[in-house]
């Protein structure tokens, strides 16, 4: 099917036929005066004398051997066809006797050359496909010649519409530009800093449909938009990529299902980012290096980190709306490495959950790391939860994950749960490192007056001397009431 013309397109587009005055493709084609022309055609009667010069773009048609026999149909031919009298395929069809593959190839690659009539080969080119004329050969030499228009285009700047039309002229004369060109054609504009015409480009396409719009490869992965915000987010540019696909979405160009896998996997990076950057800025503020935030810059941090996870919702409803059952783990797992990297632990074990349920199992490592969120926040349920899930999966408390576990207290500042977590680990012959181990009675001395502290920091402490894992210890207490010193050897 044709795509409809472009506003200020001279070139006449149809929805039932691709029948056209050969004249009008200039809009689509750049046609310049060459300086080399690489086969000259002599009007005359000796035209039978007259032999191409050879040249770059011929040698990949044509050895110097076989360009020494090349037969004077294809002269007459290529005269006939400049005079413009007749339609190219009454031509090639009277003539057809007498031109070989090679010189039927050759005859496109006069066409295509600058300064020559350009339609004229789009011509030449269907004809062969009617007649079944086009061998693998052929096709890689025409789309090579129809690649080498669109970088001219690309390069002199010419306008996105006239881009477009000349892949609704391949598509008319049966070349059936797919993914694969329409992605030359975003690399093209993207890599020579062309951004704003590569989207321009893409949403031209998208509105007119047809072409390069179905989704391309085997797995399914693929697709115009899907790969404008990839080249985005290959570029760093992360919340570029995902307001490209949430623009296209609700203008209501309906980008492809991976297109928002590819946001949220921009939205992940972005997440992570954003979350290094916090780490940075706290370590300043207590350092001192930086003042305290006030309460608008906490505003605006608040609100863009709130930000990034509504984004990452709507993308995720958007992508299992529209995409396969087997979509669903993918956007689950997105989902928690994007809570993950936030820093939301209920939120991160729900989709660890919705990821299980999904059909695709989580990695160990991942129970881990959300267990040692879920532990920095206090969040006990969380924690019995994640640590129930690795039971039934037959896979006991590992060390690895006893210790992310020990962490996890302590980065919250939960010294007392911290102090269990290394009694347990004790008691099942694990022996975390020494600093893991002095991390936990250091900060149970920083809440020594609070209730349980005292006890739990004791028993902890004649545990480890029994294990000969450190010295004796000397404990002291005050009593202001009485001025009385308790002193105790462990």
């Amino acid at each position: 099917m044709a795509l409809p013309s472009p506003v200020g397109s001279c070139i006449a587009f149809s929805s039932s036929s691709c029948s056209r005055p050969r004249r009008f493709l200039c809009a689509a084609i750049p046609v310049h005066q060459s300086r080399d022309l690489c086969l000259p055609v002599v009007r005359s009667a000796r035209v039978a004398q007259l032999r191409p010069r050879v040249s770059v773009r011929l040698d990949r048609v044509l050895t110097s051997d076989e360009a020494d026999e090349i037969g004077d149909g294809f002269f007459e031919a290529v005269e006939e066809l400049e005079r413009m009298v007749r339609e190219p395929s009454d031509v090639l069809g009277d003539m057809v006797e007498r031109l070989s593959a090679r010189e039927l190839q050759l005859v496109l690659v006069y066409f295509a050359q600058e300064g020559r009539d350009a339609y004229c080969a789009l011509e030449v080119f269907d004809w062969l496909r009617r007649e079944n004329r086009v061998d693998g050969e052929t096709m890689e030499l025409m789309v090579s010649i129809a690649c080498g228009w669109i970088e001219r285009l690309i390069g002199e700047d010419r306008a996105v519409e006239d881009v477009v039309g000349l892949l609704n002229e391949m598509d008319c004369v049966g070349l059936e530009p797919g993914f694969s060109m329409v992605e030359k054609v975003i690399s093209l504009y993207w890599d020579s800093g062309k951004e704003e015409e590569a989207v321009e480009f893409v949403k031209d396409v998208l509105r007119r449909g047809g072409i390069g719009n179905p989704v391309a490869g085997e797995d399914g992965r693929g697709g115009l938009v899907g790969y404008l915000a990839w080249k985005m987010m290959a570029d760093g540019k992360y919340l570029d990529a995902v307001k490209l696909v949430i623009d296209f979405r609700e203008s209501g160009l309906n980008p492809e299902v991976y297109s928002y896998i590819v946001a949220l996997t921009a939205l992940v990076k972005e997440q992570k980012e954003f979350s290094k950057s916090l780490r940075t800025l706290r370590g300043s503020i207590k350092t001192g290096l930086v003042e305290e935030l006030d309460s608008v810059n906490l505003g605006l941090i608040e609100q863009y980190q709130s930000d990034l996870l509504a984004n990452g919702i709507r993308l995720s409803e958007w992508a299992i709306q529209e995409g396969s059952s087997t979509i669903s783990g993918v956007v689950h797992e997105r989902l928690l490495a994007l809570y993950t990297c936030a820093g939301c632990g209920l939120k991160a074990e729900e989709q660890l959950w919705e990821m299980k349920f999904s059909g695709k199992q989580p990695d160990r490592e991942l129970y881990d790391i959300i267990l040692a969120i879920c532990a920095s926040q206090n969040e006990e349920g969380a924690v019995s939860r994640l640590l129930a899930g690795m039971e039934i999966r037959g896979a006991g408390p590992r060390k690895k994950t006893l210790l992310w576990l020990l962490r996890g207290y302590l980065k919250g500042g939960h010294y007392v749960k911290a102090a269990e977590t290394l009694t347990k680990m004790l008691d099942v012959g694990f022996c975390p490192a020494y600093l893991d181990r002095a991390a936990v009675l250091q900060g149970l001395r920083k809440t020594l007056q609070e209730s349980g502290s005292l006890d739990t920091y004791m028993k902890l402490c004649k545990r480890l001397s029994n294990m000969d894992l450190i010295g004796p210890c000397l404990v002291y207490m005050h009593i202001n009431k009485y001025n009385l010193w308790v002193m105790k050897t462990l």
